[in-house]
């Protein structure tokens, strides 16, 4: 059931609230939804594993568990937890860093890459049909939005 089907149930009432509090939660709940949606489509590992394998891909250089952390939002024992738990299932290699050895960075595996390969198609078509008849004006709107409210974000202490 979708965040609208639920208000059309009149089982909530959101009409009374401010819109920036009514979008706070349509995000949250939709990330649980999608979450559930990714969590089904893949098989071998979770959507916020996944997220890191796709943060890891876009680096230009191995990645630092900190410098994963910052990337995607999370504490470092939250990030430290799936990648070892990505390693166990041989998706990425940790090693230290030649020039710190207090530094550990993160490699992504030859298992994980064919992993993506595979599921390329699949993710593809999820994608798609979610984004389907939304304009990149649309798109590029959200996504400024989304940044500003991040940028305001960060600056409370």
């Amino acid at each position: 059931m979708t965040i609208n089907e639920v208000v059309e149930s009149k089982k909530i009432d959101f009409s009374d609230i401010p819109a920036s509090y009514y979008l706070i939660g349509l995000l949250s709940a939709f990330e649980n939804r999608f979450q559930a949606l990714a969590d089904s489509q893949m098989k071998e590992i979770s959507w916020k594993q996944f997220f890191l394998i796709i943060c890891i891909s876009r680096c230009e250089q191995a990645p630092t568990i900190n410098e994963l952390s910052e990337i995607v939002g999370s504490s470092h024992q939250n990030v430290k937890q799936l990648l070892l738990k990505l390693q166990t299932k041989d998706f990425v290699e940790l090693y230290v860093d030649e020039t710190d050895r207090r530094k550990q960075r993160v490699k992504l595996t030859k298992h994980c890459m064919d992993f993506c390969e595979q599921n390329d198609a699949m993710s593809t078509n999820v994608m798609n049909e979610m984004f389907e008849g939304i304009s990149d004006d649309d798109l590029l709107t959200t996504i400024k939005t989304i940044s500003l409210i991040e940028a305001n974000l960060s600056n409370i202490k």
